[in-house]
This record gives C-alpha cells, structure tokens and sequence, in this order.
C-alpha cells in the first residue's frame, strides 16, 4: 500500500509569489472597472441633460418658484438662475405638483437639479446624490392663534391634521408614532404646504406640519399663525439630482463656496426669509394718530401727483400708509423701498433714480397705478377698475387675466370686482390654477390688500370730511350763490 503521504498534492514552492500575483490580478480588475465607471459616467458625461440648457425642476410655490407682480421669481428660481448664469446656459423651469413626481423626474434622470427646497434625508440620500446644504430649517406644529391645537407630542394624537404626502413631514411622523402608536394623520397630494397653512388660517384644518422657512414666508400674509411646537431637530435643505450627475454636482459644489462667501446667498435668505414688520391692520388708533402727525408732511405731495395722474390722493395716502406706514425710509427683504415701497425694477421703469426720496417715491407710485389702471379693462364699473388696479399692483396683471379666465370658465360675470373677491382666492388651489397661465397666487391677499386700502381710505375720507371726489381731485368746486353745493 502507498503511503499516503505520497497522496498530497506537492505544495507549491513559492506560496507567496502565487498569492501577490492573484491580489495584482484582482486589483487591476478593480482599477480597470473603476476607470470603467469614471469614464462612463463622469468624464464623457455632458454636463446638462441638454446643450446649453440647465434644466431645472420645481414647484409653483411662494418659496420655489412664482409669477409675481414683475415676473418669474423665488427664492429657489433666483439660486438656480445664478448657477445657470454662472455655467453660461439658459434656465428652463420645469414645473411639476407634487415632491413624489419631483423625485421620480430626478430619479429617471429627465431634468439636472430638483430645487423645490427638499430636505435632505437619510432616506433621500440613499436615491440622491445632493448639491451643498444652503439652508436648515425644523418642522414646526403650526396653528391659527386663538384656536384649538395640541399641546405637545402626547397631545397630539387628539388632532386630526393634515401633511403633505410623501414628505420630510411624513417621514417624521412615522418615526414619532414609533414612541407614540396612536398618533395619526392624512396626507393630500392635491395642496402644497403653503395652501395647507392657508386652510389653517381659514380655520378649515386645526393644525399642520410646515418648515420653519416656508411659514416664515407666510407669516407676513397670515401674521395669526403660531407654532406650537417643532417636532424634528434642524434639517438641510439641498438640491437632490440623479446619481450619474456627479460631474453637474462637482460644478454646483465649486459655484456654491464661492457664491455663499461672497454674501450672495446670505442677500437672496434676507430677501426671501428676513425678518419683516408685521403691521396691525386693525389698530385704527395708531392710523388715526399717524393722520394728525405724518400726514401732514406728505400730504401736499399726495395731491400734487394724484392730481397729475388724475387719482383720488386719498386713495394714493391709503396705499402708501398700507405699504409703509408712511415711512418714508421703510425697506423689506425682498427689495422694496421707500414711502410707496417700490420695487428696483419698477423705479426704473418710472424713471426714479433714489426710491427713499419721498417726492420720487410718490411720483412714481401714482404713474405705476395709473399704469396699471389704463390697462384694466373699460368694462369694468369705474370704482370697480379701481379695485382691479389696487389688486394688480399686489398679485400682478397676469393673475388678474388668470382670475378673469377662471370666472369665465366657472359662468361668472369677469367684468366685476365682486367676482374677482371669488376667484382670485382660488388661484391658490390646484385644481384652478393648474390650468392657467400664470399658476399659482395667494389669492386672498390681492383681496384683503385692496380692503385694506379701501378701508384706510374711508376712514382718512371721513376723518378730513371731503365734500366730494372733486375736492379729492384739487379740482376746484362750482359753489352756489346760496353756498351749497
């Protein structure tokens, strides 16, 4: 019998010369599969989806992407046009309703950057990669003051409230009913977070879930929102784009150092997010006081340029102490100033050069309204296209055109205030405005700006007692022999 030692298999004599070549065997592999995925998903990568073009998507939100009273603006479509200006390509905004179809486009690789300020979660990073984090934000209880809300988390569970779905909010929920199993809510897709703060405000939800940017951004139109609590710790806001994007996310990182050291992004925050002086709309008191003490400074420069621009300069004060309290130094975060809080581009238009000049600011103003009340359309009753016009200094002409289309489409007469006080608040619900052309408004605020206005305009009229409009007018009056009118 053999011995079985003389079974064995003769080991080789040099055991570590064979174990090098099968590790350098096994890293050029690596390597070369590395070279593979760097070649053919970074550097022959184009940069956008299209030549020339970034390709950005969005939603029509007052803190993404909205037509305001001079066009295109947001916070989130300023920051991509400045990356797009700084790439040398032309911004196309791509518009879609809801987070879930902005992921999927993102997702399927059909748009370069999703900006319709997302939080960057560890559940989103697992799809995504992400641009810099340019803002942080909580998730905020948020409540109509004076209402019913909960009192903390525990409490919670008593409230029927409404979240976006498929959001940061959502997902915070769901790791907060872990603690506590019988918390609950619904979710919609068919209402942003800013028309759910709406519907809390009109006290047709108790309560919902907001970050702390978007009810900051609303807080000016809706001052009765409170918070009743955070419910999550401080959460980034950033781009989110596909995967294979690496070589536009390179680029966006690089930009975005630059652009935030040199204070650009700090200037778009304080535009979009600074803090702004709530007024009391309801404190006749102080208006009253105002009246006896600033309005007689301004006042002959109120007549002067109604009466040129052929308006009653009661309705001119009302305006201004409703955009500035007659301030004549006033200023907002998004570019406003001045006694008539006149935009950059609108002051250029009117020919003013230093919009805190108080005699510019009202000049130009009185032209701007006059503007836009001779393109109000003459069918309106003339007290009615006064309201038209105060509503488009607010919200824009394109919503007004909007809120008309829409009256029509619903077998209303558009050729009536009373009919715009109706469908301008719809034009914040989607399925009114997703068919128009200028998409989403605050559709309520046109309409209390204009009440407002009205309401400080009969109040300053019978104050002063005015024996007419012509009076308001300083157009003299043809006086009887008996001295009455």
């Amino acid at each position: 019998m053999e011995n079985s030692e003389d079974l064995k298999p003769e080991s080789p004599k040099h055991p570590s010369r064979h174990f090098r070549l099968t590790a350098l065997l096994f890293l050029g592999l690596l390597i070369s599969l590395a070279t593979y995925y760097y070649l053919t998903n970074y550097r022959f990568q184009p940069l956008t989806l299209k030549p020339g073009t970034l390709t950005v998507l969005t939603q029509n939100i007052p803190t993404a992407y909205y037509h305001g009273p001079e066009g295109e603006m947001g916070f989130e479509y300023d920051l991509a046009l400045a990356f797009a200006k700084e790439l040398g390509l032309k911004l196309e905004i791509k518009v879609v309703d809801t987070i879930s179809e902005m992921m999927e486009e993102i997702a399927e690789n059909r748009a370069d950057i999703a900006a319709g300020g997302l939080t960057r979660t560890p559940a989103r990073e697992k799809r995504f990669i992400f641009g810099p984090d340019y803002f942080t934000v909580r998730q905020e209880l948020v409540y109509r003051k004076n209402g019913p809300h909960p009192r903390d988390l525990e409490d919670l569970k008593n409230f029927d409230f409404v979240v976006l779905a498929r959001s940061s909010y959502e997902e915070r929920l769901r790791e907060l009913r872990l603690k506590w199993p019988e918390l609950k809510w619904q979710t919609t897709a068919d209402y942003s977070t800013d028309q759910l703060l709406e519907k809390v405000w009109l006290k047709e939800l108790p309560c919902t879930v907001a970050d702390s940017n978007i009810l900051a951004a609303n807080l000016r139109h809706y001052p009765e929102l409170k918070i009743a609590f955070s419910i999550s710790k401080e959460q980034p806001l950033a781009w989110p784009l596909n995967k294979n994007r690496r070589k536009l996310q390179k680029k966006l990182l690089e930009w975005f150092a630059i652009f935030s050291k040199e204070g650009h992004l700090e200037t778009l925050t304080e535009r979009y997010y600074g803090h702004v002086e709530i007024f009391d709309y309801v404190d006749i008191k102080i208006f009253l006081r105002r009246v006896k003490t600033l309005l007689p400074t301004y006042r002959p420069l109120f007549e002067k340029y109604a009466k040129k621009f052929n308006i009653p300069w009661t309705l001119l004060a009302a305006k201004a102490y409703q955009e500035s309290h007659w301030n004549p130094l006033a200023k907002s975060p998004t570019g406003v100033r001045g006694i008539m809080m006149l935009t950059r581009t609108t002051a250029e238009q009117m020919g003013i050069k230093n919009r805190l000049n108080v005699s510019e600011s009202i000049r130009g103003g009185a032209q701007y309204f006059r503007r836009l009340l001779d393109r109000v359309p003459d069918s309106y009753p003339e007290k009615d296209r006064r309201n038209v016009a105060i509503a488009a200094y607010n919200v824009g002409m394109g919503h007004i055109h909007d809120a008309r289309q829409l009256a029509q489409l619903l077998g209303h007469n558009p050729d009536l205030w009373s009919t715009l006080k109706e469908t301008l608040p719809l034009l914040s619900q989607k399925k009114y405005y997703k068919d128009l052309k200028h998409g989403y408004a605050r559709g309520y605020e046109p309409v209390r700006y204009v009440e407002r206005i009205n309401n400080y305009r009969d109040i300053l009229e019978k104050k002063l007692k005015p024996l007419n409009e012509n009076y308001l007018l300083n157009v003299p009056l043809r006086i009887s022999h008996t001295g009455e009118l």
